[in-house]
């Protein structure tokens, strides 16, 4: 409906304004640090799960310690580049600058209650971003105003749609010489595919850039230099005027029209407002009824406000903040499905695990229902177990405060609980989870499993694209190094762990060459054991390519016990990263629970190593046809049998190596882009779209990984010499754009999809491999 633009054609009026002038100030005197003791809690519809979300380097960290700062729960304003940021407290965010796993804060603003989570921007921990959109209920999209939409914003975003979050965008770093405005709205228009809402206009640009006009009141906030020690804690408020500043009043009345029009367009209760009250002068509108409006655009996800500023400069964060407030949901304005049938009883998720020295994991949980309270018995759901929780603590990044009680709505850290890992649902009691079972029955709701319709779904975690082999010193730190990779495992899902069966050394497999570094920097400095690393290798895959059927049969005595089984099944592709297990009609009905359950273990340990080069299956669909066990035969027998069938069946379908491919974004001077081009097209890339920013080239492609990450002497495949050593790293695409550009380009990558190898590479691949046997 297209109300908005006739309306405002029709009705459109020049601003008039008078003139005055207010010096404000936010929060509170710069000694006058608030306690986490002192966090106003308030009704569920004051509080706020906001998380901050943003591509590298674009100012995620700086912009949320503004905010801590800004609301008086810091002494100081924490520099990235200073190592003193309230968000970022490990040792190596800190020597390295950049946010490596979320962290949670808590403070008040307004009257309202903030819990925010700043998360990372680089791609190699995009799981901790996955898990905190989880929970949140919405996000604050961050942008480099000279970069508008870059390769990470387009994956965040993503995250944030799959979980339906409403998001507010601020385009930071408007003092940037290269800031443009249009250009960063344009970006999100074409590459998010949003509609973005401008609430405000600069003042200024790059260096002269002081400020911002907010088009719903037509005040103009300033931010002098050198006022309350240049901390940008205190701006001016004025109003415009058309004789001191002409083009400046257009500019402000134009956009604003066009934020009529826009909200219009996609909000019928606001459009029916502009026609019965407000046809002569659209101008008039109150400021609160275009807020309003704006607010249920934000919430229905129809548009996304746009606010500017430079949190490096200490400028537009405050009025982001209110924007925080006015615009993104409470808890109780976002609908979760399982939730009402608990009612008032307890009903949380865990989603991230941290471990103490001192108080061991710390759990951190979304409560969506009921009230937690320490020393008090939880039941988990999905471990079906129940612990007890000692401690209740508010989150403030590493420095918690205990408090008595928590209420829904809330985001809370507990004690205590020992069993308890990412995407477990915690009850009160299972009484209460079984009296909300027989609500969700009543109400025609359906599953299967124990309590299948009142589980909250989890994390989805993201398979690993490196691995590599990690080994203790000595023997006798064996046990100390499993250990720690177990209290690793359960703070981090997306690293695994497994142990070669022919070699017996433990392989670790992560997201990415600096993923695998700071885990191994970790091991050293937090459980102080000095590991050895093997070189890193790329995490192929493997399918198949046709259908196959096979019949095994084991026979087998053990002691003076005879088990005898005989499986037929059926394999073929399937789409998806997992290996799909079905069982005919009939034999559903047969099979015990048990019997199930070994049958799918045997599948499983069937796809950890497939029949061309031993790696992961994934995209298959296994049908299991019949099971047919003598008296007394075991499980374990039964799923040693499923296990050979499948690899006579995965032969017979021919296999199919998958390779990691990457999304490549780079930009380059015209005047390097056809070296860069070169390049891209020797290491097998497909260049997909060439775009300009600025003066700039921006290249997108999409490559292998073991092209994209081997040395310029290295071969590919992560193979360079005949023992079979990979020489990968991201130093060697890095070192080859920085010698064809002198220096001057960026990349970045980002893993896009697993794609079937073309014959000729994997006949490469393999006969390469075979070198090494």
């Amino acid at each position: 409906m297209l109300w908005g633009r006739c309306l405002v054609s029709a009705g459109r009026q020049s601003c008039r304004c008078k003139v005055s002038f207010i010096k404000r100030q936010y929060g509170f005197l710069p000694d006058d640090v608030k306690s986490l003791r002192a966090v106003v809690t308030p009704d569920i519809s004051k509080i706020r799960n906001i998380g901050i979300m943003a591509h590298i380097d674009a100012g995620k960290t700086t912009t949320t310690e503004r905010m801590l700062y800004y609301s008086g729960y810091t002494r100081a304003l924490g520099d990235v580049d200073d190592g003193d940021t309230v968000t970022d407290f490990m040792a190596q965010e800190r020597e390295r600058g950049i946010t490596i796993q979320s962290a949670a804060v808590t403070f008040d603003w307004n009257s309202h209650r903030i819990n925010l989570i700043d998360t990372p921007g680089h791609v190699d921990f995009t799981l901790e971003v996955e898990r905190a959109l989880r929970v949140l209920d919405g996000a604050v999209a961050v942008f480099d105003a000279s970069a508008g939409v870059e390769a990470q914003t387009m994956t965040v975003w993503r995250q944030a749609e799959k979980h339906s979050i409403p998001c507010v965008c601020f385009l930071n770093k408007m003092d940037k010489p290269a800031a443009d405005l249009k250009f960063s709205m344009e970006s999100i228009r074409q590459k998010l595919k949003a509609n973005p809402i401008l609430l405000q206009v600069p003042v200024g640009s790059g260096r002269n850039f002081s400020g911002v006009v907010d088009l719903l009141t037509n005040q103009k906030l300033i931010w002098r230099p050198g006022s309350a020690r240049d901390d940008g804690r205190v701006f001016e408020t004025h109003t415009l005027d058309q004789s001191v500043e002409p083009e400046l009043v257009q500019e402000v009345g134009e956009a604003r029209a066009a934020l009529i029009e826009q909200v219009a367009d996609v909000d019928d209760e606001f459009a029916e407002l502009l026609l019965t009250k407000f046809s002569d002068d659209f101008d008039a509108v109150p400021p609160v009824e275009l807020q309003e409006a704006v607010r249920r655009v934000t919430l229905t996800r129809k548009g996304v406000p746009v606010l500017c500023g430079s949190s490096l400069r200490n400028k537009g964060v405050q009025p982001l903040l209110d924007a925080i407030t006015a615009y993104l949901p409470a808890p109780d304005e976002r609908h979760h499905d399982l939730v009402r049938w608990y009612k008032d009883d307890l009903c949380a998720l865990a989603f991230k695990v941290l471990h103490d020295k001192q108080r061991g994991p710390l759990v951190f949980l979304r409560i969506y229902s009921g009230t937690v309270k320490p020393q008090t018995a939880v039941h988990n759901l999905n471990r079906n177990c129940t612990e007890r929780m000692s401690r209740l603590l508010v989150p403030f990044a590493d420095q918690h405060v205990e408090i008595p009680s928590m209420s829904a709505g809330n985001i809370a850290l507990t004690v205590g609980l020992k069993q308890t890992v990412t995407g477990d649902t915690i009850v009160s009691s299972k009484a209460s989870a079984a009296a909300a079972a027989r609500r969700a029955q009543n109400h025609g709701g359906t599953g299967k499993g124990e309590h299948p319709s009142i589980i909250l779904s989890g994390v989805e975690v993201p398979e690993p694209v490196f691995f590599c082999t990690i080994e203790p010193p000595s023997t006798a730190k064996q046990p100390d190094l499993e250990n720690a990779l177990s209290c690793l495992q359960r703070e981090d899902p997306s690293l695994k762990v497994r142990v070669d069966p022919d070699s017996g050394q433990i392989i670790l497999c992560g997201m990415g060459e600096l993923h695998i570094e700071i885990l191994h920097d970790r091991i050293r400095r937090e459980y102080g054991i000095e590991t050895d690393l093997g070189p890193l290798q790329v995490a192929y895959r493997e399918t198949v390519l046709h259908e196959a059927s096979a019949t095994n049969t084991l026979d087998r005595t053990v002691g003076e016990r005879r088990h005898v089984v005989t499986v037929q099944l059926t394999v073929r592709p399937a789409e998806g990263a997992v290996c799909e297990v079905t069982f005919t009609k009939e034999l559903e009905e047969q099979l015990t629970a048990e019997m199930k359950e070994a049958v799918k273990n045997g599948v499983d340990s069937s796809c950890l190593q497939g029949p061309v080069l031993g790696c992961p299956v994934q995209g298959i669909s296994a049908l299991i046809q019949s099971v047919t066990t003598a008296a007394g035969t075991s499980p374990t027998m039964v799923s040693a049998c499923v296990s050979r069938c499948m690899l006579k069946a995965l032969r017979l379908a021919g296999g199919q190596v998958l390779e990691p491919v990457m999304s490549l974004e780079v930009t380059v001077g015209e005047e390097h882009l056809s070296a860069v081009l070169g390049d891209v097209a020797q290491r097998r890339g497909v260049v997909r779209d060439i775009q300009s920013r600025h003066d700039s080239k921006v290249l997108l492609a999409s490559a292998p990984l073991a092209e994209m990450m081997v040395s310029p002497s290295g071969s590919p495949f992560g193979f360079s010499d005949p023992h079979g050593r990979p020489v990968l790293s991201s130093q060697g695409y890095s070192t080859a754009l920085r010698t064809l550009t002198s220096g001057n380009a960026t990349f970045s990558l980002e893993l896009a999809a697993y794609e079937a190898m073309s014959s000729q590479d994997q006949n490469n691949l393999l006969r390469r491999a075979a070198g090494l046997l």
